[in-house]
This record gives C-alpha cells, structure tokens and sequence, in this order.
C-alpha cells in the first residue's frame, strides 16, 4: 500500500503544471539545501577542533551539550515557519475502501524522512565519530547519536502539534515566540537553567544506555497524538465542508486625512490583514525591528561600523522589501478589474509609496531604543531611513512594473515561492548591495561622518524630486499595464 501511495504521487507531482512552470525554483531550492548540507557537515568535521581552540582548557563534548537546548529552541521555531505537514490528495481515498489508520500512518511516516530531519544528520554523525577518533567511549557517544537522532524526530512531530494548536489564531506565531522567548530568558538569567538540564540529562543517557527509553517513549506518545488528530480530521464531510467567517469591518478612518489616496491604502491594509500570504509581511516588521539585537550585543560587531548601515537598511526598510517586491501582484487576482476604473495611476502607485514610507519611519522611532548601543548606530539607522525612503522605495516601486507572476493570497508564505521571478531575487542588488557598498567605500577611504552625510543626502536627492520619478515610474506602469493583466491571468 505505502509502494501505491508513493507512485501515486509520484505521477502526481510530474503531471501537474506547477511542475512544468516550477522548474527554475526548484533547481534553486535545491542549490540551497545542498549549501545547507554541505555547511552542515563542514560544522561536523570542525566542530571539535573550533570548540577546543575557543575553550582550551575545557572538554568539547561537554561544551557542545550546553548548547544543545539553543539548538532545539532553534530548530523549533526554524520548522514552524517552514516545515509543514507533508500531505498527500486524500479526498480521492476517502471514497475508497481503504483504512484511514493507513492513510494516516503514511502521511506521518512520511514527515520521518523530511530534509529538516536529514540536515541534522550532516554535522551530529561526523560530530560523533570524530570524537571516537579523539578517545571517547565509542558505546556512549553512538548513544549520544542515536539519542539526538530521536530528538530531531520528537522535535518534529512537536511542531505539527503546534502548528495544530495554534492554527486558529489569526497571529499563530506569537504565542510559540512568546513561550520560546520565555524559555530562553529564563534561562539566560539564570532563572531555570534549561541547557544544563537537557546537557545533564542527555549525559545521564549516554552513561546509561537503557534510560533511551525515555527519548523513545516521548516519541511514540507524540507520534500517536498526531495519528489521532489527524484520524480524526479524516472524514469526507471535514475535506469538502466549506469553512465560513464572520466578516469583519475595520474602521480605517486615520488613513482619509491622506486624501485621494485613502481608498487605496485602505485597500492595501485591509489585504494585509485579511490574506494568508500578506500576513506573512507582519512578523517581518517585528523581525526587522529586533534584527539588531542579534549584532549589537556581540562585542565582535562593535567596531564594525560597515555593519551598522546593512542593518539600518535592513531594519528601517524591512517592511519596505518584503511589501514591495511584490508590487503591484498583491492585487493580481483583481487587477483587470482594478484596472477598469476610472482613475490616476499614480494614485495608486502613491498609496503604496505612503504605505512603505510609513512603515521606514515607525521602524526607526521603535529602534531608537539602539543607541544604547552607541550614537553612531542611531546615527546609521538615521541615515538609513532617509536612504530607504528617498531612493530605495523609488527603486523598488520601478521593480514593480516587471512583475509578470500572479499572487495567490490564500496560501501560506513560509517556502512557498509562488509569484516569485527574476526581479524578487535582482533587486536585491539595488536595495541592499549598492548602499552597503557605496557606505563601506566611503568609511574606508574618509570618515564615518561622511559616509552617513552620503547616505543622508541621496535620500534627501530622491524625496525632493519625488514627484519627478514617481511621474516616470507610473509611465512605466502604464506602458505594461496591458502586459501585466494577460501575466496575472495565467494560473501559475
């Protein structure tokens, strides 16, 4: 049966379109996971000897197992914003005389060999022998692997349960960071000492081998939580019931001192809060405003003064980048009817422009809080903002008149490169390679002080002739307007 289920979607996968027009991202998607498992195994092969150096006078395995609990708060959250169930055509099965246990037990056995649970592989198993090389107890340490291995499977099939629990929620994503961060701060304040709980208990099962029963039994209670919640979704009545919402009303009424271009921004708003794949902009807001901290902290970062403006830009405009790149195929499932009304093009094109402007300058007032690490990095992220809105937003709104890929806003963001094309992955170049660039030249060869005023006064250059540039951008638009309803028409 397994063997029929695998052909089946075997043929499935090669007869669908989405194949035949995917193809390009799918070769890309896997130059990326091969990168992932070629850092992953170099991780493994010098994970020793890097340890030893930065610790010299302490015991790497021991080192290595404090760190472990960071490592599963990590790969948690990595497999919530991008591992989804593994899923197969039920609806056609269910007609069938078929026992659902082996529909369900497929689907999950199936999550079992998922790239999230290979990648760990590349650095643990090298990681593990090299310490057999270097003189330990080779029974514990093929414990210790086999114990790590049952932990990737628990984290696994821990994230579906998740994921299931917090589905309902309009923002699924705070309550896991919520609790994660709560872990990681009771830990890092010494509160409840996480990592030295799971270091201590992993060593009591690699000192005692028969206490793996433990990892085991977790794993087998959480495999068949999941096969009962999924049994007991696999009806025909829950595939084919249609699911129905109370629409809701947001009142909008601070955009209408904007004037003409209220409707549109209210348009855009509405589509962020009501859409799939638009709500995915929203953490990225949070995610942007607190990338810094991920630098700042580190006292390697301090006298990197290169760093402060990519993060600027990155932090300030995050936003900006990841709403942008897909204008104007945010509307591509009503554009043809958009474009039937009777009104300015650049009404539209300047409610977005206001939109992501907007968005630049709450960023920079929420990180004002940074300079507590130092004025200059207020400074960068200053400067950064004016750059963001001056040229950046101009470059990305001329991006737009490429798009040629449809949106479909019912669908989830997380590996998921629907209306994705050459432009998404150019125009990265403008947006973030040039101003990091021109800034690091510029702090090299003169001064800190001039590379911002740089920064500053290109922005400064492109708000004054604002109008000018949006004038030639909206030609452009309309020049591919016809273009771009025929694109959008297209099923991807």
């Amino acid at each position: 049966m397994i063997a029929h289920f695998l052909k089946l979607e075997w043929k499935q996968f090669f007869r669908s379109s989405y194949w035949q027009k995917s193809i390009g991202i799918k070769i890309l998607l896997g130059f990326f996971g091969l990168i992932m498992l070629v850092y992953m195994l170099l991780l493994g092969l010098f994970l020793f000897k890097v340890v030893k150096k930065i610790f010299p006078n302490q015991d790497p395995f021991l080192i290595v197992n404090g760190f472990l609990f960071f490592w599963i708060l990590g790969d948690l959250m990595m497999r919530f914003f991008l591992q989804k169930l593994p899923i197969m055509t039920v609806k056609p099965l269910l007609t069938l005389p078929l026992k659902r246990s082996k529909i369900v037990n497929y689907v999950l056995g199936k999550s079992a060999i998922s790239f999230f649970n290979f990648l760990p592989l590349f650095a643990i198993i090298p990681f593990g022998f090299k310490l057999i090389s270097e003189g330990y107890d080779t029974i514990e340490i093929i414990v210790w692997m086999i114990t790590l291995m049952f932990i990737v499977l628990i984290v696994n099939f821990l994230n579906f349960i998740i994921e299931n629990l917090t589905s309902k929620t309009e923002l699924s994503f705070l309550p896991l960071l919520a609790v994660a961060g709560s872990l990681f701060a009771l830990d890092y304040f010494n509160v409840v000492s996480f990592s030295e709980l799971i270091s201590g208990g992993i060593l009591v099962i690699t000192k005692s081998p028969l206490l793996i029963v433990i990892p085991i039994a977790i794993l087998v209670t959480l495999y068949y939580y999941n096969y009962v919640i999924l049994k007991n979704k696999l009806f025909i009545d829950s595939v084919i019931q249609t699911k129905i919402k109370e629409a809701k009303s947001t009142d909008l009424a601070w955009t209408r001192r904007f004037g003409d271009i209220a409707p549109f921004m209210q348009l855009d708003l509405k589509l962020l809060m009501r859409n799939k794949r638009s709500k995915s902009t929203l953490p990225i807001l949070v995610m942007g405003l607190l990338y810094g901290l991920f630098f700042y902290p580190q006292p390697t970062y301090a006298d990197k003064e290169f760093f402060f403006a990519f993060i600027g830009i990155f932090s300030t405009g995050a936003f900006l980048i990841n709403f942008g790149q897909f204008i104007p195929a945010w509307d591509s499932g009503y554009y043809k009817m958009l474009m039937s009304q009777n009104f300015e093009y650049q009404r539209y094109l300047k409610a977005k422009f206001t939109l992501m402007s907007i968005s630049v300058v709450l960023l920079f007032v929420l990180g004002i809080p940074y300079v507590y690490f130092g004025w200059k990095i207020l400074l960068a992220h200053f400067a950064a903002a004016i750059y963001n809105v001056g040229v950046n937003s101009h470059v990305i709104m001329y991006g737009g008149s490429f798009n040629r890929k449809k949106i479909n806003l019912d669908q989830k963001a997380a590996f998921n490169y629907q209306g994705t094309g050459a432009v998404q992955w150019l125009i990265g170049i403008p947006l973030m390679v040039l101003p990091m660039a021109l800034f690091g030249v510029i702090n090299w060869l003169v001064s800190f002080e001039v590379a911002i005023a740089s920064l500053i006064a290109l922005g400064l250059v492109g708000i004054v002739f604002h109008e000018k540039i949006m004038k030639a951008i909206t030609k452009k638009y309309v020049a591919n307007k016809y273009a771009m309803i025929h694109a959008f028409d297209q099923e991807n």
